[in-house]
């Protein structure tokens, strides 16, 4: 949570095939009272090189815990796209404790959205839930090697009428942030993956 640290992710599809490179900076970072704010903004480009989408999000330190604000973390093109209609947000941010012990729980995370147009009422809702640390793992990239924590999590997406599970690990170095992530299919096999391929400080 420094100024201009920067991180290179690639995303992989099922098959290992590059999906498209996600860019992070820390473009803006003050320490007040024991707090750290921190703003990280994003550029994403597609498996063709082309720009996807750019965005940021908050992030805030406090004494032991490191918090993303979940409302941040719904992409701006998105709410954009609702720029007419009535819009409610709501929900737990995201926490991960600085001393993170194997076999240790975490606190569950959840964004609500519900949206009104024309007396028609949408709801979206994320549910991160069943957090916890696995365990201790080193896993190399073209980044480095680096001492990781394991976390576990179910995400459970419902909009509409469509309700889908998704289990999903990350891989936290400290000092770094994630250095890898899997997303599941119910029967175990990997949907898609990232790796942290370029960081500096």
């Amino acid at each position: 949570m420094d100024k201009g640290v920067s991180m290179e992710y690639t995303n992989y599809n099922k098959k290992g095939k590059v999906q498209g490179i996600s860019s992070y900076e820390v473009v803006e970072a003050t320490n007040s009272g024991g707090t750290t704010n921190a703003t990280m903004a994003i550029n994403m480009t597609d498996g063709k090189g082309k720009n996807a989408y750019s965005t940021d999000y908050n992030l805030t330190c406090t004494g032991n815990v490191v918090t993303l604000d979940y409302e941040s973390l719904l992409p701006k093109d998105m709410m954009e796209q609702y720029g007419d209609m009535d819009i409610e947000i709501s929900g737990n941010d995201i926490e991960i404790p600085n001393n993170l012990s194997v076999g240790q729980n975490l606190k569950d995370a959840n964004v609500a959205m519900k949206i009104s147009m024309s007396g028609i009422n949408m709801n979206m809702t994320v549910d991160v839930t069943n957090r916890k640390v696995e365990k201790k793992e080193s896993v190399t990239t073209t980044a480095g090697t680096f001492d990781c924590y394991v976390l576990y999590s179910e995400n459970r997406s419902k909009m509409m009428m469509v309700n889908q599970v998704y289990p999903s690990r990350v891989w936290l170095a400290e000092g770094v942030g994630m250095v890898k992530q899997e997303t599941y299919k119910k029967n175990g096999d990997v949907m898609s993956s990232t790796l942290l391929t370029a960081h500096s400080k």
